[in-house]
């Protein structure tokens, strides 16, 4: 027990490091994995949203833990030397034979150290067995490659040891959590997925906000990307030069976003592209004619304006929502 206790004490530093990024780490994070629960589940659970965010933590444990403390200063190990690589797989009976039981806790690591990335994928991710496996090789493989590189060539030396026991260890400890995640499953089954095809015409301000973050985003790329290519298409063109600075982006931008957030949805039953993803569509009742266009025409007129002017609009629709229990354009 003392033994563990030692072997353990010197991985607090590790786990404060962790701690202190998870608030940033999960802010940054927050509409990716909502978008992708509103997307798996058709809504949000608060056991899903809860095991994510724990899964964040342990990604950035396993980061923190494997290659943190980073060198510093101007000598000592990973800036003028290293460590070279361990590439005999059967090295832990050397130790074993050498050091005795003092090498078991630091294999007994290695192992569970993976066994929460098995779990995730198998009771999470909902992936098979072998997927499972070979992504607890994958990550572990990265490790060791960013360990024996000195992080990737960021030092001039490798400031841990690359070692293919810890390859073998790390992918065992990802099969034998997928394994408890099986057997966890037979006795608490997880939540039920949400059905192909499967959307709410009553969704929440969340809900809403994530799918409008999808969109502009996807907007943004669109209208960007396409502004680049034009420019740079005119520059090539002669007498192109007058035209190359004209406000591609707002112009475009604007194009794009009155095709994702009105032309589509009127062509696919309300969904936009960010709707389709997180299963809602914006019409929240049955419209037709006159009626349909005046709701659309608003939404476009609301949304637009929020996206022009977010930080003074967000809070007020937010407030609307609240009272109202539907956007001013679902009125219409």
């Amino acid at each position: 027990m003392n033994l563990i206790r030692r072997f353990l004490s010197g991985y607090t530093e590790n786990f404060l490091a962790a701690l202190a990024l998870w608030p940033l780490a999960s802010a940054a994070l927050t509409l990716p994995i909502l978008a992708w629960l509103y997307h798996r589940d058709g809504r949000l659970r608060f056991g899903s949203a809860l095991t994510t965010y724990l899964a964040v933590l342990y990604v950035l444990g396993l980061g923190c833990f494997t290659l943190y403390p980073l060198p510093s200063g101007s000598s000592g190990l990973g800036i003028t030397y290293g460590v070279p690589w361990q590439l005999d797989p059967l090295a832990f009976v050397d130790d074993f034979r050498r050091e005795g039981v003092s090498t078991l806790p630091q294999i007994a690591f290695n192992v569970v150290l993976f066994m929460p990335l098995g779990f995730i994928a198998g009771r999470l991710l909902r992936w098979g067995f072998w997927c499972s496996v070979l992504v607890g090789l994958l990550a572990s493989l990265c490790i060791e490659a960013a360990q024996g590189t000195g992080l990737f060539g960021i030092y001039d030396y490798a400031y841990r040891t690359a070692d293919v026991d810890d390859l073998i260890y790390n992918t065992s400890g990802a099969a034998l959590g997928w394994m408890c995640a099986a057997a966890l499953g037979r006795v608490l089954p997880p939540g039920a997925l949400a059905q192909e095809g499967e959307v709410t015409r009553s969704p929440g301000f969340v809900r809403r906000g994530v799918a409008l973050w999808l969109d502009t985003t996807l907007v943004s790329i669109v209208a960007v990307t396409a502004a680049a290519a034009i420019a740079l298409a005119l520059r090539n063109v002669p007498g192109g030069e007058r035209w190359a600075d004209e406000p591609w982006v707002l112009w475009l931008t604007a194009a794009a976003f009155v095709w994702v957030e009105g032309v589509r949805p009127w062509l696919h039953g309300g969904s936009t592209p960010g709707g389709s993803f997180v299963r809602m569509s914006c019409e929240t009742r049955e419209r037709t004619g006159a009626r349909r266009l005046a709701f659309y025409a608003l939404r476009l007129a609301v949304l637009g304006a929020a996206y022009l002017y977010l930080p003074i609009l967000w809070p007020a629709l937010a407030l609307f929502y609240l009272f109202a229990r539907e956007m001013p354009y679902d009125l219409v």
